[in-house]
């Protein structure tokens, strides 16, 4: 075993504008997919969520009173704001209530995928390069089903993991199968973290930057006024950025019509 697989150091994270660039279409299948009722909720939900312009992530049903319904989505760069949230919840809710996929009474829930995201679509792998990831097959591999380490890299249709995980006999890295991937989710690492508070630094900057009471960079030229609107929205502030989601939490919940209302204390 070398010195670097001893020392567990992560590799060399990829630049964030070369993750950025990671070309990812709206329409881009996913490798991981949801069965028995989660399944029904993902076939309703994914062409309400594309006419939105947002993808699928994962569904999750929480047994509970009453169930949870989770639905993780996000647009194609992998951003969600809380305006996104809210939308995809008002549009989910009247078809899920039509196609009725959950038995008995469950509470929605929309949310972006989290810092510790799952993994479900090639570019979601392309995107996390460097960054430590849990890697569970569906068809075991010499025996083996979970791998843990640094995604190291994307070769054909096989993952390559420089693994933490591995044994003095065992091989630095590993290559499986993209195809034979149950389940596979960032790990939570202080490099990880990292990268979310610039990604959210970036996204406050650029929010500041579209605020109308941002003063002019010096030596920049003042902005012509907008020119007069008429109609409804003609009181609305189109310069005003989108709220962010910080990852991780959920951005709207709304609860079944069916259920009943909560009871005041």
């Amino acid at each position: 075993m070398d010195s670097a697989s001893l020392t567990l150091t992560p590799p060399d994270l990829p630049a964030d504008d070369a993750a950025a660039a990671v070309d990812a279409p709206l329409d881009e299948p996913r490798f991981a997919t949801e069965h028995g009722a989660a399944a029904r909720v993902g076939h309703a939900a994914v062409p309400v969520l594309a006419d939105l312009g947002f993808r699928l992530v994962r569904v999750k049903i929480s047994a509970g009173s009453p169930t949870i319904l989770q639905i993780m989505a996000e647009r194609p760069d992998g951003t969600f704001t809380i305006d996104d949230c809210e939308a995809a919840s008002k549009a989910l809710s009247p078809v899920l209530d039509l196609d009725d996929p959950v038995t008995g009474e469950y509470r929605l829930e929309v949310s972006s995928p989290g810092i510790d995201r799952p993994l479900v679509r090639m570019s979601d792998f392309r995107r996390a390069m460097g960054h430590e990831a849990k890697v569970e097959l569906a068809v075991p591999m010499d025996g083996r089903r979970r791998f843990r380490g640094f995604l190291h890299a994307v070769e054909g249709d096989a993952l390559v993991i420089r693994r933490k995980d591995n044994k003095a006999s065992e091989p630095d890295t590993v290559a499986v199968p993209i195809k034979d991937i149950g389940d596979a989710h960032l790990v939570l690492t202080d490099a990880l973290i990292r990268e979310s508070l610039r990604a959210q630094a970036d996204a406050e900057a650029a929010e500041a930057a579209a605020s109308p009471d941002a003063e002019p960079a010096e030596g920049a030229e003042p902005a012509a006024p907008a020119e007069a609107r008429r109609g409804p929205g003609r009181f609305a502030d189109r310069n005003k950025a989108k709220r962010a989601v910080p990852a991780g939490l959920q951005g709207s919940a709304r609860p079944n019509p069916r259920s009943p209302a909560p009871r005041g204390r």
